[in-house]
Protein backbone atom coordinates (compact mmCIF):
# COMPACT_ATOMS: atom_id res chain seq x y z
CA UNK A 1 0.00 0.00 0.00
CA UNK A 2 1.24 3.46 -0.85
CA UNK A 3 -0.21 6.72 0.29
CA UNK A 4 0.90 10.29 -0.19
CA UNK A 5 1.07 11.94 3.20
CA UNK A 6 2.17 15.26 1.73
CA UNK A 7 -1.18 16.28 0.31
CA UNK A 8 -3.01 14.91 3.33
CA UNK A 9 -1.23 17.43 5.51
CA UNK A 10 -1.05 20.49 3.28
CA UNK A 11 -2.55 23.72 4.48
CA UNK A 12 -5.92 24.64 3.01
CA UNK A 13 -5.86 26.63 -0.22
CA UNK A 14 -8.33 29.47 -0.05
CA UNK A 15 -8.47 29.85 -3.84
CA UNK A 16 -10.20 27.17 -5.85
CA UNK A 17 -9.25 25.77 -9.22
CA UNK A 18 -10.79 27.57 -12.13
CA UNK A 19 -14.35 26.50 -12.88
CA UNK A 20 -13.19 25.28 -16.24
CA UNK A 21 -11.56 22.32 -14.48
CA UNK A 22 -15.04 21.00 -13.79
CA UNK A 23 -15.56 21.16 -17.54
CA UNK A 24 -18.21 18.94 -19.01
CA UNK A 25 -18.60 17.16 -15.70
CA UNK A 26 -21.33 19.60 -14.69
CA UNK A 27 -23.74 17.64 -16.85
CA UNK A 28 -23.04 14.53 -14.83
CA UNK A 29 -23.70 16.50 -11.63
CA UNK A 30 -27.17 17.46 -12.84
CA UNK A 31 -27.86 13.91 -14.02
CA UNK A 32 -26.94 12.60 -10.59
CA UNK A 33 -29.28 15.00 -8.82
CA UNK A 34 -32.48 13.16 -9.67
CA UNK A 35 -31.40 9.92 -7.99
CA UNK A 36 -30.09 11.74 -4.92
CA UNK A 37 -33.34 13.67 -4.60
CA UNK A 38 -35.31 10.44 -4.71
CA UNK A 39 -33.18 8.91 -1.98
CA UNK A 40 -33.54 12.03 0.15
CA UNK A 41 -37.30 11.75 -0.19
CA UNK A 42 -37.31 8.13 0.99
CA UNK A 43 -34.82 8.68 3.81
CA UNK A 44 -37.21 10.90 5.73
CA UNK A 45 -36.21 12.49 9.01
CA UNK A 46 -35.12 9.31 10.75
CA UNK A 47 -31.57 8.30 11.55
CA UNK A 48 -31.33 4.77 10.16
CA UNK A 49 -27.94 3.11 10.20
CA UNK A 50 -26.94 0.36 7.75
CA UNK A 51 -26.73 -3.17 9.07
CA UNK A 52 -24.14 -5.80 8.27
CA UNK A 53 -23.04 -6.55 5.68
CA UNK A 54 -22.11 -2.93 4.95
CA UNK A 55 -20.77 -1.97 1.53
CA UNK A 56 -18.40 0.98 1.87
CA UNK A 57 -15.78 2.76 -0.24
CA UNK A 58 -12.53 4.47 0.68
CA UNK A 59 -12.85 8.15 -0.16
CA UNK A 60 -10.37 11.03 -0.58
CA UNK A 61 -11.46 14.66 0.02
CA UNK A 62 -8.03 16.12 -0.76
CA UNK A 63 -8.66 17.82 -4.08
CA UNK A 64 -7.68 20.22 -5.65
CA UNK A 65 -4.39 19.93 -3.71
CA UNK A 66 -3.76 16.36 -4.87
CA UNK A 67 -4.19 17.09 -8.57
CA UNK A 68 -0.82 18.85 -8.68
CA UNK A 69 2.11 17.00 -7.10
CA UNK A 70 5.39 15.20 -7.76
CA UNK A 71 5.88 17.22 -10.94
CA UNK A 72 2.58 16.12 -12.52
CA UNK A 73 -0.52 18.22 -13.09
CA UNK A 74 -2.82 16.40 -13.06
CA UNK A 75 -1.43 13.61 -10.91
CA UNK A 76 -3.43 10.88 -12.67
CA UNK A 77 -3.53 9.04 -15.97
CA UNK A 78 -7.33 9.29 -16.09
CA UNK A 79 -9.95 11.97 -16.73
CA UNK A 80 -12.78 12.09 -14.17
CA UNK A 81 -16.19 12.80 -15.68
CA UNK A 82 -16.60 15.71 -13.24
CA UNK A 83 -13.28 17.18 -14.35
CA UNK A 84 -10.43 17.97 -11.98
CA UNK A 85 -12.75 19.03 -9.21
CA UNK A 86 -12.62 20.70 -5.81
CA UNK A 87 -13.57 18.35 -2.97
CA UNK A 88 -15.15 21.25 -1.10
CA UNK A 89 -17.72 22.05 -3.79
CA UNK A 90 -21.22 21.08 -2.59
CA UNK A 91 -22.28 19.99 -6.09
CA UNK A 92 -19.28 17.64 -6.28
CA UNK A 93 -19.98 16.10 -2.87
CA UNK A 94 -23.66 15.60 -3.70
CA UNK A 95 -22.76 14.00 -7.01
CA UNK A 96 -20.32 11.65 -5.25
CA UNK A 97 -22.90 10.60 -2.66
CA UNK A 98 -25.42 9.94 -5.39
CA UNK A 99 -22.91 7.90 -7.40
CA UNK A 100 -22.03 5.75 -4.39
CA UNK A 101 -25.68 5.16 -3.54
CA UNK A 102 -26.25 4.13 -7.14
CA UNK A 103 -23.54 1.49 -6.64
CA UNK A 104 -25.24 0.24 -3.43
CA UNK A 105 -22.37 1.78 -1.45
CA UNK A 106 -23.82 2.71 1.92
CA UNK A 107 -20.87 4.51 3.48
CA UNK A 108 -17.72 6.43 2.60
CA UNK A 109 -14.54 5.95 4.63
CA UNK A 110 -12.96 9.36 4.33
CA UNK A 111 -9.21 9.90 4.62
CA UNK A 112 -8.44 11.95 7.74
CA UNK A 113 -5.03 13.37 8.64
CA UNK A 114 -5.66 14.98 12.01
CA UNK A 115 -7.35 17.86 13.74
CA UNK A 116 -7.30 21.03 11.63
CA UNK A 117 -6.00 19.31 8.48
CA UNK A 118 -7.72 20.01 5.14
CA UNK A 119 -9.37 16.59 5.31
CA UNK A 120 -10.72 17.44 8.77
CA UNK A 121 -12.02 20.84 7.67
CA UNK A 122 -13.87 19.27 4.73
CA UNK A 123 -15.40 16.43 6.73
CA UNK A 124 -18.35 18.53 8.02
CA UNK A 125 -19.24 19.28 4.39
CA UNK A 126 -19.47 15.55 3.70
CA UNK A 127 -21.70 14.97 6.71
CA UNK A 128 -24.04 17.82 5.87
CA UNK A 129 -24.33 16.77 2.22
CA UNK A 130 -25.51 13.33 3.36
CA UNK A 131 -28.13 14.68 5.75
CA UNK A 132 -31.62 13.44 4.85
CA UNK A 133 -30.12 10.64 2.76
CA UNK A 134 -29.36 7.03 3.70
CA UNK A 135 -25.63 7.55 3.10
CA UNK A 136 -23.15 7.50 6.01
CA UNK A 137 -19.55 8.60 6.53
CA UNK A 138 -16.74 7.27 8.72
CA UNK A 139 -13.21 8.54 9.26
CA UNK A 140 -10.13 6.75 7.95
CA UNK A 141 -7.49 7.56 10.57
CA UNK A 142 -4.22 8.02 8.66
CA UNK A 143 -1.70 9.27 11.30
CA UNK A 144 -1.16 5.71 12.58
CA UNK A 145 0.36 4.73 9.25
CA UNK A 146 3.03 7.41 9.21
CA UNK A 147 4.27 7.53 12.77
CA UNK A 148 3.70 6.06 16.18
CA UNK A 149 0.99 8.19 17.78
CA UNK A 150 0.95 7.88 21.53
CA UNK A 151 -1.98 6.54 23.50
CA UNK A 152 -2.65 10.11 24.58
CA UNK A 153 -2.72 11.42 20.99
CA UNK A 154 -5.04 8.65 19.84
CA UNK A 155 -7.35 9.18 22.81
CA UNK A 156 -7.37 12.92 22.15
CA UNK A 157 -8.21 12.37 18.48
CA UNK A 158 -10.95 9.85 19.27
CA UNK A 159 -12.45 12.27 21.79
CA UNK A 160 -12.34 15.03 19.19
CA UNK A 161 -14.00 12.83 16.54
CA UNK A 162 -16.70 11.70 18.96
CA UNK A 163 -17.50 15.19 20.21
CA UNK A 164 -17.32 16.92 16.84
CA UNK A 165 -18.75 14.28 14.48
CA UNK A 166 -19.81 11.08 16.24
CA UNK A 167 -23.39 12.09 16.99
CA UNK A 168 -24.11 13.58 13.57
CA UNK A 169 -26.95 11.66 11.89
CA UNK A 170 -24.75 11.10 8.82
CA UNK A 171 -21.89 9.51 10.77
CA UNK A 172 -21.66 5.71 10.50
CA UNK A 173 -22.40 3.89 13.74
CA UNK A 174 -22.52 0.22 14.64
CA UNK A 175 -24.49 -0.72 17.74
CA UNK A 176 -24.64 2.98 18.55
CA UNK A 177 -20.85 3.40 18.43
CA UNK A 178 -19.12 5.73 15.97
CA UNK A 179 -16.92 3.85 13.49
CA UNK A 180 -13.25 4.66 12.90
CA UNK A 181 -11.14 2.78 10.37
CA UNK A 182 -7.39 2.91 11.02
CA UNK A 183 -4.63 2.79 8.41
CA UNK A 184 -1.52 1.36 10.07
CA UNK A 185 1.86 0.65 8.51
CA UNK A 186 2.58 -2.62 6.70
CA UNK A 187 5.16 -3.58 9.35
CA UNK A 188 2.74 -3.05 12.25
CA UNK A 189 2.36 -5.65 14.98
CA UNK A 190 0.24 -6.38 18.00
CA UNK A 191 1.60 -3.30 19.76
CA UNK A 192 -0.71 -1.24 17.52
CA UNK A 193 -3.73 -3.24 18.67
CA UNK A 194 -2.61 -2.85 22.30
CA UNK A 195 -2.22 0.91 21.90
CA UNK A 196 -5.66 1.37 20.33
CA UNK A 197 -7.31 -0.84 22.93
CA UNK A 198 -5.80 1.30 25.68
CA UNK A 199 -6.63 4.59 23.96
CA UNK A 200 -10.24 3.82 23.12
CA UNK A 201 -11.98 4.99 26.25
CA UNK A 202 -14.74 6.80 24.35
CA UNK A 203 -16.58 3.84 22.84
CA UNK A 204 -15.39 4.02 19.24
CA UNK A 205 -15.99 1.04 16.96
CA UNK A 206 -12.41 0.54 15.75
CA UNK A 207 -11.49 -1.30 12.55
CA UNK A 208 -7.71 -1.74 12.23
CA UNK A 209 -5.75 -2.56 9.08
CA UNK A 210 -4.45 -6.13 9.12
CA UNK A 211 -0.84 -7.23 9.58
CA UNK A 212 0.89 -10.57 9.93
CA UNK A 213 -0.44 -12.53 12.89
CA UNK A 214 -3.22 -10.08 13.68
CA UNK A 215 -5.70 -12.78 14.63
CA UNK A 216 -3.41 -13.96 17.45
CA UNK A 217 -3.09 -10.56 19.15
CA UNK A 218 -4.23 -10.48 22.76
CA UNK A 219 -5.90 -7.11 22.15
CA UNK A 220 -8.57 -7.32 19.48
CA UNK A 221 -10.37 -4.32 17.99
CA UNK A 222 -13.96 -4.50 16.78
CA UNK A 223 -12.92 -5.37 13.24
CA UNK A 224 -10.12 -5.72 10.72
CA UNK A 225 -9.66 -4.68 7.10
CA UNK A 226 -7.03 -4.71 4.39
CA UNK A 227 -6.07 -1.80 2.18
CA UNK A 228 -4.31 -3.43 -0.77
CA UNK A 229 -5.09 -1.34 -3.86
CA UNK A 230 -2.87 -3.37 -6.21
CA UNK A 231 -4.66 -6.63 -5.32
CA UNK A 232 -7.95 -7.47 -7.03
CA UNK A 233 -9.44 -9.24 -4.00
CA UNK A 234 -8.53 -9.58 -0.34
CA UNK A 235 -10.61 -11.79 1.93
CA UNK A 236 -10.37 -11.17 5.67
CA UNK A 237 -13.69 -12.81 6.48
CA UNK A 238 -15.65 -12.60 8.62
CA UNK A 239 -14.37 -9.07 9.20
CA UNK A 240 -14.05 -7.70 5.67
CA UNK A 241 -13.65 -8.40 1.98
CA UNK A 242 -11.94 -5.79 -0.21
CA UNK A 243 -11.85 -5.37 -3.99
CA UNK A 244 -9.92 -3.00 -6.28
CA UNK A 245 -10.67 -2.20 -9.95
CA UNK A 246 -7.03 -1.55 -10.85
CA UNK A 247 -3.86 0.23 -9.82
CA UNK A 248 -1.86 2.55 -12.09
CA UNK A 249 -0.02 5.22 -10.16
CA UNK A 250 0.94 8.37 -12.02
CA UNK A 251 4.61 8.22 -12.95
CA UNK A 252 4.75 4.43 -13.17
CA UNK A 253 5.01 3.16 -16.78
CA UNK A 254 2.63 0.21 -16.37
CA UNK A 255 -0.30 -0.69 -14.12
CA UNK A 256 0.41 -2.99 -11.20
CA UNK A 257 -3.18 -4.19 -11.52
CA UNK A 258 -4.76 -3.91 -14.95
CA UNK A 259 -8.39 -2.89 -15.22
CA UNK A 260 -10.69 -5.64 -16.46
CA UNK A 261 -14.47 -5.05 -16.23
CA UNK A 262 -15.21 -8.77 -16.54
CA UNK A 263 -12.87 -9.61 -13.66
CA UNK A 264 -14.39 -6.72 -11.71
CA UNK A 265 -17.86 -8.21 -12.01
CA UNK A 266 -16.59 -11.53 -10.67
CA UNK A 267 -14.78 -9.75 -7.84
CA UNK A 268 -18.06 -8.13 -6.82
CA UNK A 269 -19.84 -11.49 -6.87
CA UNK A 270 -17.11 -13.01 -4.70
CA UNK A 271 -17.32 -10.10 -2.28
CA UNK A 272 -21.09 -10.43 -1.96
CA UNK A 273 -20.85 -14.21 -1.56
CA UNK A 274 -18.33 -13.79 1.28
CA UNK A 275 -21.01 -12.28 3.53
CA UNK A 276 -18.20 -10.36 5.25
CA UNK A 277 -19.34 -7.65 7.63
CA UNK A 278 -17.60 -4.85 5.71
CA UNK A 279 -17.51 -5.20 1.92
CA UNK A 280 -15.01 -2.59 0.84
CA UNK A 281 -14.28 -0.81 -2.44
CA UNK A 282 -10.69 0.41 -2.93
CA UNK A 283 -11.41 3.17 -3.91
CA UNK A 284 -14.09 5.64 -4.93
CA UNK A 285 -11.70 8.41 -5.97
CA UNK A 286 -8.00 7.83 -5.32
CA UNK A 287 -7.08 9.15 -8.76
CA UNK A 288 -3.32 9.39 -8.20
CA UNK A 289 -2.99 5.64 -7.72
CA UNK A 290 -5.58 4.92 -10.39
CA UNK A 291 -7.92 2.91 -8.15
CA UNK A 292 -11.07 5.00 -8.61
CA UNK A 293 -14.47 3.54 -9.48
CA UNK A 294 -15.87 7.05 -9.92
CA UNK A 295 -16.94 7.74 -13.50
CA UNK A 296 -14.18 8.73 -15.94
CA UNK A 297 -14.11 9.38 -19.65
CA UNK A 298 -12.10 6.16 -20.06
CA UNK A 299 -15.01 4.02 -18.77
CA UNK A 300 -18.06 6.24 -19.25
CA UNK A 301 -21.46 4.66 -19.89
CA UNK A 302 -24.95 5.81 -20.86
CA UNK A 303 -26.01 5.72 -17.21
CA UNK A 304 -23.63 8.56 -16.42
CA UNK A 305 -22.04 6.57 -13.58
CA UNK A 306 -19.40 4.59 -15.47
CA UNK A 307 -18.75 0.88 -15.95
CA UNK A 308 -17.48 0.13 -12.44
CA UNK A 309 -20.41 1.69 -10.61
CA UNK A 310 -22.80 0.15 -13.14
CA UNK A 311 -21.46 -3.27 -12.14
CA UNK A 312 -21.83 -2.46 -8.44
CA UNK A 313 -25.38 -1.31 -9.15
CA UNK A 314 -26.26 -4.53 -10.96
CA UNK A 315 -24.51 -6.92 -8.59
CA UNK A 316 -25.17 -6.17 -5.01
CA UNK A 317 -28.02 -5.29 -2.81
CA UNK A 318 -28.36 -7.21 0.41
CA UNK A 319 -30.89 -9.84 -0.50
CA UNK A 320 -29.73 -13.16 0.90
CA UNK A 321 -26.68 -11.69 2.63
CA UNK A 322 -28.05 -11.18 6.10
CA UNK A 323 -26.61 -13.49 8.73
Amino acid sequence: MEKNSDYGNRSVRLTRRQAIRLGGGLAATFLAGSVLAARRATAGGADPQPRFPIRAAFYYPWFPEAWDQQGYDPFTYYHPSLGFYDSGEPSVISSHIDAMLYGHIEAGISSWWGQGSPTDLRFPLLLEAARRTSFRWAIYYEPEGYGDPTVEQIRNDLTYIKQRYGSHPSYLRVDGRFVVFVYNADDADCAVADRWKQANTVGAYVVLKVFGGYRECASQPDGWHQYGPAVAEDDQSPFSFTISPGFWKRGEPYPRLYRDPIRWEQDIRNMVASRARFQLITTFNEWGEGTAVESAHEWSTHSGYGAYLDALHSIGGKEGQRA
